[in-house]
């Protein structure tokens, strides 16, 4: 049994994504890594940053970003079906740069994947959700961040990326037959500091409706990305993966971040700001085990 990892990233180290973490964390599981790397701006290093991870199992494959893709995300569902299409494991683990695996777990993802190798009926497995925000200290287990999502597919099935590279489909735009186990994604998209947490904004949305709209519509907002009042959002009470260490050492807005329980918001509120969503998360928790109400689904659980 082989597993591959991969993944698609471009200017990881311009906004601040823990891109080296994100590899080490599964590298010990892997029998390979594949790196779909975008032509990086002028200056950017994670070309140098993956390269210092010295590992031979780690392929890295140099691409070039078509602006014409630059539409509802569908640049990153390409480079992401590009990438699994380089894997030769019988599963293809995918993390994107700013998704980190906990040690912890390796043991039970190893297991499932022996255990469900001939079991074709099974296209891949779903992991469980850490949203971080602000900081390291913060998360969202609340109702519209998602919870669950699709990491490991298996491969020479016919499987694709779906939308903005969140998830998988096969095909014929079949959903996936999967299982859901207990191993979690600690995302940390949403940890930088607020100037870098803007300008990546920034970059996302032009991968949504092109450069030149986005740049115009940049012009009105602020330098800084509003956290809002960090003190309404759950404490993170659990470990970080231990690959993670360095790069949370270099947290250094604290002094810029709002830890009460009000806020002057100068952007939109966020789903988990939002009164309607508030009341859906405490109506999950208390009668439905923290499992969502509507949620979003893409998959046939087994």
């Amino acid at each position: 049994m082989t597993i591959s990892g991969f993944t698609m990233v471009r200017n990881a180290d311009k906004y601040y994504f823990p891109i080296k973490a994100s590899i080490e964390s599964i590298l010990p599981i892997v029998d390979e890594f594949i790196v779909a790397l975008g032509d990086n701006d002028e200056g950017d290093r994670t070309r140098e940053i993956i390269a210092s991870i010295h590992s031979d199992k780690i392929k890295i494959i140099d691409r070039v970003w078509s602006e014409k893709d630059f539409v509802d995300g569908k640049i990153y569902a390409n480079e992401t079906t590009f990438a699994l299409s380089q894997c030769s494991g019988d599963w293809c683990f995918y993390l994107q740069a700013d998704e980190v695996i906990h040690e912890n777990d390796h043991p039970t993802i190893v297991k499932y994947c022996k255990d469900y190798l001939d079991n074709k009926n099974v296209d891949g497995f779903l992991f469980q959700y850490n949203h971080f925000f602000g900081d390291y200290e913060h998360y969202l287990p609340v109702h519209g961040w998602y919870k669950n999502e699709i990491r490991i597919v298996r491969n020479n099935a016919g499987v694709y990326s779906i939308k903005d590279a969140q998830s998988f489909r096969k095909q014929d735009n079949q959903k996936l037959s999967v299982v859901e186990f207990t191993p979690y994604i600690y995302h940390y998209g949403w940890v930088r500091p607020l100037e870098l947490m803007q300008s990546k904004k920034k970059a996302m949305d032009a991968m949504y409706h092109g450069t030149e709209k986005i740049e115009s519509a940049y012009k009105l907002k602020p330098n800084e990305f509003d956290y809002g009042a960090l003190g309404n959002i759950p404490i993170f009470k659990g470990t970080h993966p231990a690959v993670m260490k360095d790069f949370i050492a270099k947290l250094d807005w604290q002094h810029k971040l709002n830890y009460t329980k009000t806020a002057n918001l100068n952007r939109p509120k966020m789903k988990h700001e939002q009164l309607k969503y508030q009341l859906l998360t405490k109506l999950e928790n208390w009668v439905n085990g923290g499992k969502d109400i509507f949620g979003y689904t893409n998959w046939l659980k087994m």
